[in-house]
């Protein structure tokens, strides 16, 4: 793995609104099981497998932000909830050797954190709020994580800044370019900013797609949008049935010859629309395992 770090919403709720924020039009109501609930006895086995597993990453402290632990803890907590994972599986960052790779990710829930992580380990960056969250503030502290304020418009410049000499050193960045959560894959729009990032340092950019389903079919029960709490969408993970956690990775794309607002576009179209993009791609190659790193951004 290289040294990578994610900046988005991250699924901070209740803070003051900042001038990085994105209002979606999704709410707790928009949340719903697409089968019918396992017993309440079920529920309960899962809740107290996923206390253990949480429990278990908070014991490891620092030593979480160590690639290999923290990808058997993301599964670990994904495996407690009764989840199962499909999709990608060799990682997303394009060969070494060059600039590291920008992964834009589309959000939907809280647990589209673990569902990166369990398929290659990141570092994550986040909106300062995320560190007061149950269970996944102190996960997230643990594992490394650097907390920025999105309520300083000063922030951006030197952010996109420091995130391009990061990709430009060879690590990757991930991040969520809609800067909010929505309650299924096809919605939002993609913010350009980190997008300058990569062209600024001649980085490749990943498009990746997670999406949830419930014996097959498309469920938004996992979502976490508008003034949802922790609690209750743990609840609803908790009861759901046959959920599954797809993690697609698309075709890498190349930024010479375009600008932020066509690069921007066309990872919008793959992770949203689950489309290929048009143009020049990079071809897919598992990562090269290399020594994490942390950066403060």
């Amino acid at each position: 793995m290289t040294g990578e770090a994610v900046i988005g919403d991250a699924v901070t709720k209740g803070a003051a609104p900042g001038p990085w924020d994105v209002w979606s039009d999704c709410t707790p109501d928009c949340a719903a099981h697409a089968l019918p609930r396992v017993p309440v006895t079920h529920a309960a086995r899962r809740s107290a497998a996923f206390a253990r597993a949480v429990r278990r990453a908070l014991t490891d402290g620092g030593r979480m932000a160590d690639p290999v632990r923290l990808r058997t803890h993301a599964r670990a907590l994904i495996a407690a909830l009764g989840i199962r994972r499909e999709g990608a599986a060799d990682g997303f960052t394009v060969p070494a050797g060059g600039p590291g790779t920008l992964i834009v990710v589309n959000h939907i829930s809280w647990l589209d954190i673990p569902a990166l992580l369990a398929v290659e380990p990141v570092t994550l960056l986040a909106k300062r709020e995320v560190g007061t969250w149950p269970v996944v503030g102190g996960l997230a502290r643990r594992a490394g994580t650097y907390f920025i304020d999105r309520s300083n418009p000063r922030q951006l410049t030197c952010t996109v800044g420091e995130l391009a000499d990061i990709l430009a050193s060879g690590r990757s960045v991930a991040v969520f370019p809609q800067a909010t959560t929505w309650c299924t894959a096809g919605q939002g729009a993609f913010r350009r900013a980190t997008f300058q990032a990569a062209l600024d340092a001649g980085a490749p950019v990943r498009p990746v797609t997670v999406d949830y389903a419930q014996g097959g079919r498309p469920s938004t029960v996992a979502a976490f949008c508008g003034e949802d709490t922790f609690v209750a969408s743990l609840r609803r993970v908790l009861a759901a049935r046959a959920l599954a956690i797809r993690v697609t990775a698309h075709p890498a794309l190349e930024g010479q010859g375009r600008d932020r607002r066509e690069l921007a576009a066309l990872a919008e179209r793959a992770v949203l629309g689950g489309r290929a993009p048009a143009g020049p791609a990079v071809p897919i190659a598992p990562p090269v395992p290399q020594p994490a790193a942390r950066h403060h951004v």
